[in-house]
């Protein structure tokens, strides 16, 4: 299962590349030649055996070259069970501080900046309820870095007495 699950996401991921080159190959069609244009993913394998697959980037793959204004910055997301906290770390080389918006609620953080030609925003669903409260963030040669307490689950459902 896992093995079908990984080659299937695999061959979607991958074969836009391999056709790459029947866009520089149609002369009659107009192919806008600046960027940079980039495109990744990250596969990780979760506790429970599944395969995850993020994708990033400023372009998505198609059967030929699109422009995007806005950046889709490289973000991992680690959770330290030992400590109740969260940390998202996030590539954004070319901006200053003061550039950043950062905006955390309960079960997603919204980042995004804007320096001259360089636009970015990602939008991170987090796996765990986060105190917005506790939110503390970095940014060094070009990383971002924040870190957040879990919130503290409470128990659902009302405690009933017996008569």
């Amino acid at each position: 299962m896992f093995d079908d699950h990984f080659e299937k996401t695999f061959r979607r991921l991958s074969s836009p590349f391999f056709s790459m080159g029947e866009v520089f190959e149609t002369p009659n069609e107009t192919v806008q030649t600046f960027g940079p244009y980039y495109y990744g993913y990250v596969k990780t394998v979760g506790e429970d055996g599944i395969p995850h697959v993020t994708e990033w980037g400023n372009t998505k793959p198609t059967g030929s070259l699109s422009d995007s204004t806005v950046r889709d910055p490289y973000v991992d997301v680690s959770v330290n069970d030992k400590d109740h906290t969260l940390k998202i770390v996030s590539e954004m080389p070319g901006i200053e501080k003061s550039d950043i918006k950062l905006n955390v609620s309960d079960k997603l953080v919204l980042v995004s900046a804007q320096h001259g030609e360089r636009k970015y925003e990602k939008k991170i669903p987090l796996p765990s309820k986060v105190d917005e409260n506790s939110a503390k963030a970095k940014y060094t040669n070009g990383v971002l870095e924040i870190t957040l307490s879990m919130a503290k689950e409470k128990p659902k459902g009302k405690l009933v007495t017996i008569e």
